[in-house]
């Protein structure tokens, strides 16, 4: 389901899990690949498409994955990206069953500006956060070490992100198992 307003969450009853993240940074496709669906998450060429929270539950577990907009370039009026930019910050700050929000940042680009002051929303809400670098299939041979240790150093000094940078590529399925293993930790009858 899609919410543009408050009012039309879903209860928060289960556990949920959000990703974030630039536009065109491969966020409906890491979704799709996670969840092993082709369409769960419309993947788009325009960037900014996502303009509202998208909720999925997944069925054979107690996890919601929340799909938040992109961030940082849309082609969509001023008015309408401030409206959504603010419908973000607002469930950031009040979603009590969030658990974590995968912040993906594209392995080709690195941090970015815009990303740090996404983090530093995440840090004021105490959001617990992770970094997710993408598409690293597009990156040379020896440039994803470099690109996970920038991230990590990126992140270093703020206090609501989880220490551990992952790298995936969901064209190539690469980092997908890792990341599924890191939701899992994140469940209630995890480890017991």
């Amino acid at each position: 389901m899609g919410a543009v307003r408050l009012d039309q969450l879903p209860p928060a009853d289960r556990l949920e899990i959000a990703f974030a993240g630039r536009s065109n940074v491969g966020k409906s496709s890491l979704i799709n690949a996670l969840t092993n669906q082709n369409r769960l998450a419309r993947a788009s060429g325009a960037p900014g498409r996502t303009r509202e929270l998208n909720f999925f539950d997944i069925t054979e577990s107690d996890i919601r994955i929340v799909d938040l907009p992109g961030y940082g370039y849309a082609k969509a009026p001023k008015e309408v990206v401030k409206k959504w930019t603010g419908l973000t910050r607002a469930f950031l700050r009040g979603r009590v069953n969030l658990k974590r929000v995968y912040l993906l940042i594209d392995s080709r680009h690195g941090v970015k500006d815009v990303d740090k002051a996404i983090m530093a929303v995440f840090d004021e809400s105490a959001v617990s956060y992770q970094l997710v670098l993408t598409k690293t299939d597009k990156l040379k041979a020896g440039e994803e070490d470099k690109a996970i240790a920038a991230a990590t150093e990126a992140i270093r000094k703020n206090p609501a992100a989880f220490p551990r940078v992952l790298s995936t590529s969901s064209s190539k399925k690469n980092g997908l198992e890792t990341v599924r293993a890191e939701i899992a930790a994140l469940s209630p009858g995890a480890g017991s």
